[in-house]
């Protein structure tokens, strides 16, 4: 069978090759609808190559977990040359497709018949998916924090969506106790990370078991933090690194990140509000949006436009970080002492409930001169500090989607044992047992990935893989929790069924860090090219 995958695999990189070269000089704004599918064709096949390389190496032929993951393997690689295929097929035209070989292979594996037997596999293992087994660290790490979302973070998660709660103090002290929040800020700053790398692999593992307890009420916490910290790494002073990280480090004061506005959406280059000098600092004017946690946090780190005649534009961008007091309501009004006003309001969602996004006003606004990071230094440089803690923010994404759909099977997997129709439990028929199947080949294959990518990130690499990760997570996320909610039929209609949240919690994963089409278009799309000439040479 591996001799069939890497050939499957090698068909696929040739295929995609195909599908690209006559489009290498267009304008990719003309060729958006090819650049965009052919980016999650990318990011398929980039996944099935890391699964088969892992699963090569692996020595423990003669467990279930060995066959099981095989099989995940399997299935992930011709749903994955089987959308490509698809894709080549409809959008370029007199492109050929896969080969026989690979056509061969896509129907022997998506055989109905096969899906059974896999399922049988599942089920010897009690419903419970391959776990990696990273280091005794990490998997220690891993078991404390499950511990703590199954004890705190589970019980509270449906108060806190349905009344649209702040995130209770119990909560944010059981994050804060078990370290999470220094995961990026060094030990040096009173932080978990190490003097000479990263541990990203940790971070992951962390916002994925916070997630799989709530997205909404954990598993979006320590995401800020690492892109705040990791711009203040980039571009602050020392004295502004020993003023806030520690704070950041400890989880007090919380943060939070105010990049967007309500016309500039993911195009980050585009920033509008004002910041003016004034004798001592500057003056904020403007408006932000989606201000996640903005009311909790009692730090915000705010991109503002300083250089309006800057060319390119995001040349023209500073960061600054706004010190205010934390509160729980929905609005708040913050007077500076240098005068002027920051008003936030909590924007109504659909899910993702328990940190608030804001809408923000700055009204004259007055922040110190040691408020912009890096100071003189740092002026004009906010765009570049931004984005070095955004590619952390997407592979925590993926990570947060991850534990979202871990949720999301256990509960489906569990009901579809329990609940009874035509007299047999619906997990006994082929239909909801193939469902089951694709599920947990969409968790393990997306949680394998999302390892590697941050061993690579740790490596100082890994930034075009945390997107690609990020857009396959984010849209399996959507659904595999509508596929949770489909087998509980109308109970996972019902607000009362925790499906319900995770199908509403899954639709913003898609949105934030990041949109997927900016990410497919401009971040993967700009790369893409040269990345398929590479495996296909390579």
């Amino acid at each position: 069978m591996n001799q069939d995958w890497r050939a499957g695999l090698s068909d696929g990189w040739a295929t995609l090759h195909r599908a690209l070269a006559p489009l290498r000089d267009r304008d990719l704004d003309e060729i958006q609808l090819q650049v965009y599918k052919h980016s999650f064709n990318f990011a398929n096949l980039g996944t099935a190559a890391h699964l088969i390389e892992e699963f090569e190496r692996r020595d423990d032929h003669d467990t279930l977990d060995y066959r099981l993951s095989g099989e995940i393997v399997s299935n992930w690689l011709v749903e994955s040359l089987r959308e490509l295929d698809e894709d080549v097929r409809r959008y370029s035209a007199g492109t050929t497709g896969l080969n026989q070989r690979s056509l061969i292979l896509i129907r022997d594996i998506c055989d109905p018949n096969r899906l059974n037997p896999v399922h049988d596999l599942l089920e010897r293992l009690d419903g419970n998916i391959p776990w990696d087994t990273i280091d005794s660290e990490k998997d220690a790490m891993r078991a404390s924090v499950r511990k703590f979302s199954d004890d705190v973070v589970v019980p509270a998660a449906e108060h806190i969506h349905r009344k649209d709660q702040m995130i209770p103090a119990e909560i944010l002290d059981g994050v804060r106790d078990l370290g999470c929040f220094g995961f990026s800020v060094p030990n040096e700053y009173g932080g978990l990370k190490p003097g000479d790398g990263e541990d990203t692999t940790g971070m992951v593992v962390v916002t994925e078991e916070l997630s799989r307890g709530s997205l909404g009420a954990a598993g979006s916490l320590i995401t800020r933090p690492e892109i705040m910290v990791r711009a203040l790494l980039e571009g602050g002073t020392e004295e502004q690194r020993r003023r806030w990280l520690p704070g950041l480090a400890a989880g007090d004061p919380l943060c939070a990140v105010s990049v967007t506005e309500p016309n500039t959406g993911s195009d980050v280059a585009s920033v509008a509000l004002n910041a003016r000098k004034t004798e001592g600092g500057w003056l904020l004017n403007g408006e932000k949006t989606w201000c996640t946690f903005a009311g909790k946090a009692g730090l915000i780190l705010v991109l503002a436009r300083t250089d309006r005649e800057a060319m390119p534009p995001h040349r023209g961008l500073s960061l600054f970080v706004i010190e205010k007091p934390s509160t729980d309501d929905h609005e708040f009004t913050v007077k500076s002492e240098g005068g002027g006003t920051m008003t936030g309001k909590a924007i109504p969602t659909l899910g993702y409930r328990g940190m608030h996004s804001f809408s923000m006003h700055y009204d004259d606004y007055y922040v110190p001169n040691d408020a912009l990071v890096g100071e003189d230094a740092g002026l004009n440089r906010g765009f570049y500090y931004t984005m070095r803690g955004f590619s952390g923010g997407r592979l925590q994404t993926a990570a947060r989607a991850v534990g979202l759909m871990q949720a999301a099977f256990e509960a489906a997997y569990s009901y579809a044992g329990d609940r009874v129709v035509f007299s047999k439990a619906i997990r006994a028929y082929p239909l909801t047992r193939a469902k089951l199947v694709n599920m947990m080949t969409s968790i393990v294959a997306i949680r394998r990935y999302s390892y590697a990518v941050a061993t690579l990130m740790d490596r100082g690499e890994g930034q075009l893989e945390a997107s690609l990760v990020k857009l396959i997570a984010c849209r399996a996320a959507e659904w595999v929790t509508r596929e949770a909610l489909q087998i509980h039929g109308g109970m996972g209609y019902a607000e009362e069924s925790p499906v319900s949240r995770y199908f509403v919690d899954a639709r913003v994963l898609s949105i934030f860090e990041g949109a997927e089409e900016t990410l497919a278009l401009k971040v993967v799309g700009r790369a893409l090219f040269d990345e398929i000439e590479k495996r296909v040479s390579g």
